[in-house]
């Protein structure tokens, strides 16, 4: 048994013994062979995880530089759809500003027909879930309807004009 002096003193040894610290911290200059090998092959290791972490890094710069080429060539053709449907808003106006009032129109209708459908589900819950013939018959007076009614929304909206911008009210107090 350890005597509360001899464990002090056994502490204070193995704090000032050189080879307790790691080779990171301190430098061995023992001349034993063993220690010379284990500090050779911590060196080797240094230097392979430096070299797999340049490795690493070089990927990443890799995949960054075809991450943004990637961008750049999707981009490409959304801003040549953008500036084409620009140029037929400038060369058509008035259909363009048709087209914004058909879409605020048939939005309405939407909202409507939207409304009708939830009104038709929560009066026939029942029968929708327990017969497929009424899912079946519910799915075909509403779904393509509504598929054809999106549709002509999103064209109208891409060909509709902005609102027109209204001034800022500069009435001086």
């Amino acid at each position: 048994m350890y005597t509360e002096m001899t464990l002090a003193k056994e502490l204070l040894r193995m704090s000032l013994d050189p080879r307790q610290f790691s080779a990171m911290f301190s430098i061995d200059v023992s001349a034993d062979p063993r220690t010379e090998a284990a500090n050779q092959s911590k060196i080797d290791a240094n230097e392979l995880i430096v070299q797999l972490l340049r490795q690493m890094v070089e990927t990443q710069k890799r995949e960054v530089t075809l991450l943004e080429e990637i961008s750049n060539h999707l981009s490409q053709g959304q801003k040549q759809r953008v500036a084409e449907l620009n140029q037929w808003k400038e060369a058509n106006p008035k259909l363009a500003e048709a087209c914004r009032y058909a879409t605020e129109t048939l939005s309405k209708v939407q909202t409507q027909f939207l409304q009708n459908i939830t009104t038709e589900v929560f009066e026939n819950e029942e029968s929708l879930n327990d017969s497929d013939f009424m899912l079946n018959e519910f799915v075909d007076r509403f779904g393509p309807r509504l598929a054809h009614l999106n549709g002509v929304l999103q064209v109208l909206s891409q060909l509709s004009a902005a609102p027109p911008q209204q001034p800022a009210n500069t009435n001086p107090q």
